[in-house]
């Protein structure tokens, strides 16, 4: 995960009356700039299309929607595939979104971000997808600053109409003087999770990773600091409800991921797992909290058990790498039953008693049956990052690529099919 900037921007050292805390030799040759990619909005809108199947380069997500499997590639657009035979997916059509990040379906519409902006679209007839509705400047997006850049160049910046999208690098001479610069000038702020389309209003599922989730009406959406709800009630005519902020979010990690069970909603942070209370769909209330040192972790539940990947290391934190299995039997108390140690997982699934992670060593299939004693029966080397495991069959993501499995005896998966991009 790259790393996100919070309210600030630290380029180098603070001046204290203006004099360098380098030494002169330090100011001397170059050094890599971050330039911000600037766009305006008026483009970003006019670029959504819908066109035939085509490949991609860009890395992404995964979702389901019963006979329909999504990929999200990021900030490129939608692929389609019809997946009634997972043994055999169709391409079939490509939503152009060059600001998609995370997608939900419910019924025949799909809900989709494009930067700032909450894009719908009718896909009744796959065939013939419509973009029916944006609800322009309610999405939270910040572009993601690059860590390898050293110093960020001011003198680029967006105009009232524009956005910054991106950074590319650029090699400058070395400023002698060090600079504090405020946050809005690297990023941008605007704005406040099995089944496929069909007209009874079915949601389909995504991965670990997701950051949308629909409950009922509602719609959210989570960004590093807040939960935005969406009043789906209408889908021809959705609104943005309101942002919330939980008192016990402040001073917290950044929240990462979203995962629904029944009435309550679980955020994975980087400092834990927050659970939150959505049986009144549009005033979500925090309920409670586990948490840990700093790292990267997305959460999935089944019935009174969460399952967390902890990945810590470069921009994730100095935990150490490992998965948690955590008791929520009592909501309000959620307690750690077990800590797996496990090299760089990512993300995971549950299906019936068999949990499923993404990690270096490729995809882990453990006995997940005693809680206390997370057991490894199978390993599969294949380079995947998040799962969805369906009733009939387990959908895997990686680099620009999508494996479905069968499942077998004895905790086994058989590959069905491999889509490369």
């Amino acid at each position: 995960m790259k790393k996100r900037l919070s309210f600030i921007i630290i380029l180098s050292c603070i001046v204290v009356n203006f004099t360098s805390c380098s030494s002169d030799d330090d100011a001397n040759g170059t050094a890599v700039f971050a330039v911000p990619i600037v766009k305006s909005l008026a483009k970003i809108r006019s670029d959504i299309s819908v066109t035939a199947a085509r490949q991609t380069n860009s890395d992404g997500k995964i979702y389901v929607a019963e006979n329909y499997l999504f990929y999200i590639a990021q900030e490129s657009g939608i692929h389609i595939f019809d997946n009634q035979n997972p043994s055999a997916p169709q391409n079939t059509a490509f939503i152009n979104l060059s600001g998609v990040h995370d997608i939900a379906v419910k019924g025949n519409y799909l809900y989709a971000d494009n930067f700032v902006d909450l894009v719908v679209f009718d896909i009744s007839d796959i065939d013939n997808i419509e973009l029916v509705q944006t609800i322009e400047n309610t999405i939270v997006f910040y572009a993601a600053f690059p860590n390898e850049a050293e110093f960020y160049d001011y003198t680029v910046g967006p105009n009232t109409d524009e956005i910054i999208i991106g950074y590319r690098f650029e090699t400058k001479s070395r400023p002698r003087e060090q600079l504090l610069l405020a946050y809005d000038l690297a990023t941008n702020e605007v704005g406040g999770g099995s089944n496929s389309p069909n007209s009874n209003g079915s949601v389909g599922t995504g991965g670990s990773y997701a950051r949308f989730q629909i409950n009922d009406n509602a719609l959210y959406t989570v960004d590093m600091y807040q939960l935005s709800v969406f009043n789906i009630s209408n889908p021809l005519q959705p609104f943005f409800d309101k942002a919330v902020f939980m008192n016990e979010w402040f001073f917290g990690g950044q929240l990462e991921t979203l995962f629904k069970q029944k009435d309550y909603l679980f955020v994975g942070a980087t400092n834990g797992m927050q659970i939150v209370d959505a049986s009144d769909e549009f005033n979500p209330v925090f309920v409670s909290g586990f948490s840990h040192a700093t790292a990267c972790d997305p959460v999935v539940v089944r019935g009174n058990t969460a399952y967390i990947t902890i990945r810590g290391g470069s921009t994730c934190g100095a935990i150490e790498d490992q998965v948690n299995v955590i008791d929520i039997t009592t909501i309000t108390n959620p307690t750690l039953i077990s800590t797996t140690l496990l090299n760089q997982p990512r993300g995971l699934g549950i299906k019936e008693n068999i949990l499923y992670v993404c990690c270096a060593e490729g995809l882990k299939v453990f006995d997940a049956s005693d809680g206390t004693n997370l057991v490894v029966q199978n390993t599969y080397s294949d380079d995947v990052t998040d799962v969805i495991p369906l009733a009939t069959h387990l959908i895997a993501v990686g680099s620009n690529t999508i494996i479905q499995y069968s499942y077998g005896s004895d905790f086994t998966l058989l590959p069905l099919s491999v889509v490369n991009f």
